[in-house]
């Protein structure tokens, strides 16, 4: 099933609404819009304040803001507490049981016991040490260690200049919501792509609304998690990519 966020950023794009067009007609701010688009509801103050921006936001769009809504308690809304087992830890499910929870006692005789076969063992590792300390000592001869003559150290290599650029290539297997600006503020791209698509810079950050995306950083793979919700990364030169959490994401997510 697609994601709710997923529903409003479409719907959003076809009718080529900005996010501060809507902002001023819902009264909602844009970043709590952003947080629906993203699925990042735990940006917004609680469940009360979802619902009620869901609803108004899906009306807006068009969309059935009821179906929506009913989606997001289903996925989102914890149980109920009466469906939650409650916790015994297992020295008091044994006391219940009857199995006698209470700490052993030891008799004197045993103390004593317990006492001698401690010193036994002590004098008996203290004695083997000692044995063998000895016999080691009187069995090792004296080695002459031949000189050998040093290796040469190989001549070092000039290190090879740091990159300054990064390219970024962005493969979706479906029609994949993208945004990226340069960690300046400034956007390079806003779109939904439906084929591979390169960008290259000094820094690249990126809001990626689907991750069955695969992203192939400097030439190779960049391996990061799957979720049912959007991410995002900061990539520099020498082939870096960091998360970036919710808030500090390309175009407000």
């Amino acid at each position: 099933m697609q994601a709710i966020g997923e529903r409003l950023r479409e719907a959003r794009m076809r009718q080529g609404l900005d996010i501060s067009e809507l902002e001023t007609s819902t009264k909602i701010r844009a970043k709590y819009l952003r947080a629906l688009e993203n699925d990042e509801f735990g940006m917004l103050p609680g469940s009360t304040y979802v619902k009620s921006f869901l609803r108004t936001y899906a009306e807006h769009l068009g969309l059935d803001a009821q179906l929506l809504v009913e989606e997001y308690r289903a996925q989102h809304e914890p149980r109920g507490e009466g469906e939650l087992q409650a916790y015994v830890p297992p020295a008091r499910r044994e006391r219940e049981r009857g199995g006698g929870g209470g700490p052993r006692t030891f008799g004197p005789g045993t103390l004593l016991a317990t006492g001698v076969v401690l010193l036994l063992i002590v004098f008996a590792v203290i004695g083997l040490a000692t044995g063998g300390n000895k016999k080691n000592t009187a069995a090792k001869p004296v080695k002459h260690r031949r000189h050998r003559p040093r290796p040469t150290k190989p001549r070092a290599h000039p290190p090879k200049p740091s990159p300054t650029t990064v390219t970024l290539k962005i493969v979706p297997s479906e029609p994949t919501y993208v945004c990226l600006d340069d960690g300046a503020g400034h956007k390079i791209d806003e779109n939904i792509i439906t084929s591979p698509k390169t960008y290259k810079g000094g820094r690249l950050r990126l809001n990626l609304g689907r991750t069955s995306a695969k992203l192939i950083l400097d030439g190779k793979s960049f391996s990061y998690t799957r979720s049912s919700s959007a991410v995002g990364f900061d990539f520099t030169p020498a082939g870096k990519g960091a998360p970036l959490p919710p808030g500090q994401r390309p175009c407000g997510g």
